[in-house]
């Protein structure tokens, strides 16, 4: 008798009964999505490279479908989707590659307030000797400064790594035009469009970047798969062996990820508009609550999902051991989590101290309810309010 159960039913109590407002960091998987992956490596398990066989076909037939999938989300060419561990192995095959088909060093820029995968690639690869990099500054509300990209791009550049939208404070970046402005210089753009998939629209076929890439476990997906989306990418150019065997392909991953996508494709523009409200909603309801409440980034173009405040005198991190079990948030990048350095998000917008060291970075998501959000609200403020207290501190906003 089969006892198998495609899904978990049990979580820990923790999980059942804080508020999960962290989605910036990563979403639960769709259960949706997760029976189609369980079907791929239960019944659909051949080996995608292995089409003499009936299982390969099948395998290899699902890769091709998510390939269509992720395009069609992307206004993208299927063939020039190439599936990834996650945004970060993208990106690093991305700069990798560019810097296979450039003189050396690659001359790249990059913005104050990337994600660290970028910023750490681009700074590896320039220890190495295989680039030089050039920083593009951003302003209060970590939007690109104009003046800045015009006078790197006069300078001479190879690539500009640039994101869709700020995975911290939410700022959407006008990509169009940066793209437009680096192909008048001849220059590749690499854009990470990890947080902004789904949520704002991306049309690639007419943006024409060089290089786009996305992450599953961000859009309700699994975790280990992602895509990096490249007209001009080789991936044994990278390595420079020509020829080379292609790993196996992580079909459940990736089968995953193309319904994860076709999901956001017919639900992401409804999606945006609901946590949209849910967001304006909980936003108003902590500026009653909260004294001196700041919402950082750019609220004239930022994610749907989005909510990023301070609050001066009440330090982040007390703030979350009081929320603790009750509502899951977080102080910013998930990849930065107990660095003990401040977000260098934050530093580049040339925030005060009293801001940065108070900041909550707040996410909505498709499992987020108006009762969540009126919960949640209550629930932070009163975090703050007796941190506040406890500190007794008078800092200035």
């Amino acid at each position: 008798m089969n006892n198998y159960s495609p899904l978990i039913t049990q979580a820990p109590v923790a999980q059942r009964t804080a508020v999960y407002l962290d989605h910036h960091a990563t979403t639960p998987v769709d259960p949706r999505v997760a029976e189609v992956a369980v079907r791929m490596m239960v019944e659909e398990f051949g080996n995608a490279n292995g089409v003499e066989n009936v299982h390969g076909e099948h395998a290899a037939s699902a890769v091709a479908e998510a390939k269509d999938k992720v395009a069609r989300l992307l206004q993208a060419e299927p063939d020039d989707v190439h599936f990834t561990s996650g945004s970060t192995e993208a990106i690093q095959l991305a700069i990798s590659h560019s810097i296979a088909t450039h003189r050396s060093p690659l001359k790249i820029a990059v913005s104050r307030v990337e994600h660290k995968a970028v910023i750490d690639t681009a700074l590896r690869a320039e220890r190495l000797g295989l680039a030089a990099v050039a920083w593009i500054e951003v302003d209060d509300k970590a939007r690109i400064d104009r003046s800045s990209y015009e006078r790197i791009l006069q300078n001479g550049i190879d690539l500009v790594c640039v994101m869709a939208a700020n995975n911290e404070v939410g700022t959407i970046y006008p990509v169009e035009e940066i793209v437009r402005n680096a192909r008048e210089h001849g220059v590749d753009v690499l854009i990470d469009a990890t947080q902004a998939v789904g949520r704002m629209q991306l049309n690639l076929d007419e943006l024409s970047a060089a290089y786009v890439v996305l992450s599953g476990h961000k859009i309700y997906g699994p975790k280990g798969i992602g895509a990096l989306i490249s007209p001009i990418f080789e991936r044994a150019s990278v390595f420079g062996l020509q020829g080379a065997h292609h790993p196996t392909p992580n079909v459940s991953g990736i089968a995953a990820l193309g319904y994860a996508c076709e999901l956001m494709h017919v639900e992401g523009e409804a999606e945006s508009r609901r946590l949209s409200h849910l967001r304006d909603l909980l936003q108003e309801r902590l500026a009653r609550l909260v004294p001196g409440l700041v919402v950082n980034g750019d609220e004239a173009a930022r994610l749907p999902h989005n909510l990023h405040v301070s609050a001066p005198g009440a330090l982040n991190e007390i703030v979350l051991g009081r929320l603790r079990g009750k509502v899951s948030i977080s102080t910013g990048s998930a990849c930065n989590t107990g660095a003990q350095e401040p977000s260098h998000v934050l530093r580049a917008m040339r925030l005060p101290d009293s801001r940065i060291e108070s900041c909550l970075r707040i996410g909505l998501g498709r499992t987020t309810t108006a009762s969540d959000i009126e919960l949640a609200a209550i629930q932070i403020a009163q975090a703050i309010n007796d941190v506040r207290t406890d500190l007794s501190g008078d800092i200035d906003v």
